[in-house]
């Protein structure tokens, strides 16, 4: 069995990645390799950083400064994500840790916690976040992880909304087409997918949104779904029928 195979950990770096290329990791790391997974020294290890592709590398040594690690052969060269957005409205913990997880692992490409008028939560915990979504990252096989956005009002992420990006609100008043019938329908491009809080958009937002040249409202069915819930099932509607789950080589 080749040491692709057999490796056991995926870690996200920072540095470049280049055959020959000597790593040392922090310490975090270093105590995730050696406590949590158990890696010793000899080991190979898997490693991306979100340029360079997917190599594999072989740690050197474990001393607690941090652990030191040799790049080998790359096994995947970069390649080309889904430009795909997700705007969330904040959630209690525990369900936007939920979210954050799975945007990555559904494709996401930047995460955007967002304000509206019935958002209870009034902090967002950016850098735990961020960490979620690398372990996810590092977990699902992707080569590159999510940025995460600095929280933002509505209707700021709005006013400075990009050119050519279409972004479909989560509408739970029943006023949107099926997402499916929506997403089928659209060109190939970049995208992003709205979805508010637990009390759902306010009247004068959902007005807004509606008259925005560039928002589509759609529904996700008959049923009321959790936030969370909700934005799952919509990125993995994107994901199935724009998305990279189209490619017959989609995964690692």
């Amino acid at each position: 069995m080749s040491d692709s195979l057999r490796a056991r950990t995926r870690l996200f770096v920072a540095q470049p990645l280049a055959a020959g290329a000597s790593l040392m990791l922090e310490r975090p790391q270093t105590h995730y390799l050696a406590h949590v997974m158990r890696v010793a020294a000899g080991e190979a290890v898997l490693l991306f950083n979100g340029r360079d592709g997917e190599w594999l590398g072989r740690v050197d040594a474990l001393p607690k400064a941090g652990a030191r690690l040799t790049v080998e052969s790359r096994l995947r060269p970069q390649a080309p994500e889904s430009d795909l957005w997700l705007l969330a409205a904040p959630i209690k913990r525990d369900r936007i840790d939920l979210v954050a997880e799975k945007a990555a692992e559904l494709g996401v490409s930047r995460l955007v916690p967002v304000f509206t008028r019935r958002t209870a939560m009034t902090r967002v915990n950016t850098e735990r976040l961020a960490a979620h979504m690398v372990e996810a990252a590092e977990q699902c096989g992707r080569l590159t992880v999510p940025e995460m956005a600095d929280p933002v009002a509505l209707d700021k992420a709005l006013a400075g909304w990009p050119t050519g990006r279409v972004l479909l609100f989560l509408d739970e008043s029943g006023g949107g087409c099926p997402m499916a019938e929506v997403v089928a329908a659209l060109p190939d491009g970049p995208a992003a997918v709205l979805v508010g809080p637990e009390g759902g958009f306010s009247d004068d937002e959902r007005r807004l949104l509606a008259g925005l040249p560039f928002a589509r409202p759609v529904g996700l069915g008959p049923r009321i779904l959790r936030a969370e819930t909700a934005a799952i099932v919509a990125l993995a509607l994107w994901q199935a029928l724009k998305g990279d789950w189209r490619r017959p080589d989609a995964g690692p």
